[in-house]
């Protein structure tokens, strides 16, 4: 794959259906058997927390290849002080082009655009094996967590100005973006209209169980 055939660009209303064809071949039974990030693609997109400023995609040879997306969040200190933040995802590359350094094309692009929209902070749930190289950091290590004083291992915290956080005490407040994808007869119908695939257990939906429910402390 030659990069400078590559177009990295802001999602099109053209795009919506091709990229959640995209996001269902990369996310299909990898976190569980089938997948609804398609659906939550779908409905953000009319959520007040969406932010179409960051929604790119890769585009090569006229196919889209990855995409990535943001919604809006913040962080609330120990005297209601609210930060406004970003939360990212999903981010994903169409499975025949991973491993070859797109996700951290779209992550390193996003985040000067998401600079120049006025934020210094991007949080999201993910295995850290995929992210601390782009500068992500625990949530402990920020002294950002969830109500309970619960700091999960996968709450991963990038800072886009180095001091933008000064180590108060902050509790992650994300936007409720995914609410929909609870309703599964909506996420089974939407599915509907894709070519059939098969649900199926493989061994990257342990890794994410894992991950998801480890805890640093709380």
């Amino acid at each position: 794959m030659n990069k400078n055939d590559l177009i990295i660009r802001l999602e099109t209303e053209n795009d919506y259906r091709g990229t959640e064809t995209l996001i269902r071949e990369a996310f299909w039974n990898q976190n569980v058997p089938g997948c609804d990030e398609h659906y939550l693609v779908h409905t953000m997109r009319q959520h007040r927390d969406f932010v179409p400023e960051l929604a790119y995609v890769i585009e090569y040879g006229g196919q889209l290849i990855g995409c990535i997306m943001y919604s809006k969040a913040k962080l609330v200190d120990e005297s209601g002080i609210e930060k406004p933040v970003l939360t990212m995802g999903p981010l994903c590359v169409h499975p025949q082009y991973q491993r070859k350094g797109l996700s951290r094309l779209l992550l390193e692009h996003t985040f000067e655009k998401a600079s120049e929209l006025g934020y210094d902070v991007v949080i999201n749930f993910g295995n850290p094996d995929n992210y601390v190289a782009r500068g992500y950091k625990s949530c402990m290590r920020y002294n950002i967590c969830l109500e309970g004083d619960i700091f999960p291992a996968p709450l991963l915290v990038k800072e886009l100005h180095e001091g933008a956080l000064d180590g108060r005490k902050r509790i992650y407040s994300p936007s409720d973006i995914d609410a929909a994808c609870a309703d599964t007869e909506a996420v089974a119908r939407f599915d509907s209209q894709f070519p059939p695939k098969k649900k199926a257990w493989q061994p990257s939906q342990e890794e994410f169980f894992i991950h998801s429910h480890s805890i640093l402390r709380g």
